[in-house]
């Protein structure tokens, strides 16, 4: 039975840790002015249009 208790607590963590991570990058995006979030997606666009290889 402690086995189950151990590996509850430890999903429980996870999922806690999970939200914050979350939660964290959240903010961090919510900081970006919208000309930032504009030059972001300009500069994934250009990678993305690049040759592979």
């Amino acid at each position: 039975m402690k086995l189950w208790k151990i590996l509850g607590l430890a999903g429980v963590a996870g999922v806690a840790a999970s939200g914050a991570i979350i939660a964290r990058d959240q903010r961090q995006r919510a900081q970006l002015s919208p000309e930032q979030v504009r030059d972001r997606l300009h500069e994934r666009l250009a990678e993305s249009e690049k040759p592979a290889g």
